[in-house]
């Protein structure tokens, strides 16, 4: 009885406060502006299912996919012993599923014991690439510190899961034989049975009874530990991948979305169209291009921001990196999340101070649309990374869940032009001259002149 209510508390505890981390991170997305969504659902599930679930864009790299494959495998097929461990808790029961499932129940533990397994091997290959080989792209600048240590206690926290099946199925073997009115038979499982066998069998009964129940308690220890860690880690995308491949454009990937109020502006300078521009009333406020904050920003580009899985496929195949570049898609979008999380948290935090001093009153709440602290993006981005990209859509075509990291800079980029008015030195006199001539090279005549004569 006391170990039910213990569980209860501990369950429902885990549930208020993941509900309540997730809550504050679906607001710090729907912070970012809104985008027309193209409406072919069937496109959109087909995305997913390929991309999130069936790990579509991960077999360009086969053997680190392939181990990635064994985790995932390995923890999909977990949660349905965790389904037993969630009835056994609330109920006071054991085991509850193996009598009514016989040989059946036999046969899915003994599958996750030997994905376990396979997972155990690749958590131990993954350890070994980013603190022994050293691979290199998990040890650029942006990696150090914390998303570092992050890779690290994730892949730990899965040989802790492992731990916990592996000493509680095989304690739980044991105790069959000596204590079957309280331990139901379940058959032999594929890899407990041995350990059983070789190991456990020479503890006393007195000790596997707290094995057993050690490894019960570790295996839903670690379970509830990472839904609440997820919040806070890159291992965020083991949720998010799916909305963030479901709400992906279905547009042909690298194509730039044109700002209608430039295009029309254009069109009408260059007298390609005779209608009317339908702008709306014009207004004196100088409009905004582009993006300063993730307020500017598409709340598709914060989801991939969450999403992102620090890979650094990305960044591993821009060619502005490779060239000593001090780009990186994969530190854009870290620090869109970093800024996402420190906007939201000071929203919440509805002190008066982060209010834009001319809206300032009694009765003024901080909003999203009042927001200011005096920062944006770019204390985050340098300009020198943003000009640095060619729009070669390399690190788009190589994200594994689809992120888009060239259509945040090129909002960045566009608010610098056309906002305010700055660039590389070397860009200004294109722009100049393409304005003045409509041709980006400085010429004394008109562009046209040669057709006119």
């Amino acid at each position: 009885m006391i170990q039910q209510l213990i569980f209860t508390i501990v369950t429902l505890a885990t549930i208020f406060l993941s509900y309540r981390a997730y809550s504050f991170i679906i607001k710090n997305i729907k912070y970012g502006r809104d985008y027309e969504l193209v409406k072919d659902k069937p496109a959109r599930w087909k995305t997913m299912i390929l991309v999130a679930l069936g790990q579509g864009k991960m077999f360009k790299y086969f053997l680190p996919a392939l181990f990635h494959l064994f985790i995932y495998v390995a923890f999909i097929f977990t949660q349905i012993e965790l389904i037993e461990i969630l009835v056994d808790g609330f109920f006071g029961k054991h085991r509850i599923f193996a009598a009514p499932l016989g040989g059946f129940y036999t046969f899915i533990i003994s599958l996750i014991e030997l994905l376990s397994v396979l997972a155990f091997i690749a958590t131990i290959i993954f350890l070994s690439r980013r603190n022994i080989i050293k691979v290199k792209r998990f040890h650029k600048p942006e990696m150090k510190g914390w998303p570092f240590t992050d890779a690290n206690l994730i892949l730990l926290g899965e040989i802790l899961l492992i731990t916990g099946i592996f000493l509680a199925n095989s304690s739980d073997l044991v105790l069959q034989t000596r204590l079957p009115e309280h331990f139901h038979h379940t058959g032999q499982f594929a890899v407990s049975t041995y350990l059983a066998k070789y190991i456990f069998n020479n503890f006393n009964t007195g000790t596997l009874l707290v094995l057993e129940r050690i490894g019960w308690w570790l295996h839903l220890s670690v379970v509830y530990g990472f839904i609440l860690y997820l919040t806070i880690s890159k291992h965020l995308h083991l949720i998010f991948a799916f909305p963030n491949t479901f709400f992906t454009p279905l547009t042909p990937r690298g194509k730039m979305e044109n700002m209608p109020i430039i295009m029309n502006e254009v069109k009408s300078m260059m007298g390609l169209t005779e209608e009317a521009m339908d702008m709306g009333e014009m207004s004196e406020e100088i409009p905004e291009f582009g993006a300063q904050d993730i307020m500017g920003l598409k709340w598709k580009n914060i989801l991939d921001a969450y999403t992102c899985t620090e890979c650094g496929r990305c960044t591993d195949n821009c060619p502005a990196n490779i060239t000593g570049k001090i780009l990186s898609p994969r530190k854009i979008v870290m620090m869109v999340r970093d800024r996402a999380e420190e906007v939201g948290r000071k929203i919440r935090s509805k002190d008066s101070k982060y209010i834009r001093e001319e809206l300032r009153g009694e009765n003024v709440n901080l909003t999203p649309e009042n927001f200011n602290d005096g920062k944006s993006l770019f204390d985050y981005i340098s300009d020198e990374e943003i000009f640095a990209c060619t729009t070669c859509n390399a690190c788009v075509e190589q994200c594994p869940v689809l992120i888009n990291p060239l259509d945040i800079i090129l909002q960045m980029r566009r608010y610098r032009i056309l906002t305010d008015s700055a660039g590389p030195s070397d860009w200004m006199p294109m722009f100049t001259s393409l304005e003045n001539s409509g041709s980006v090279w400085q010429m004394q005549e008109e562009r046209d002149a040669w057709f006119k004569d």
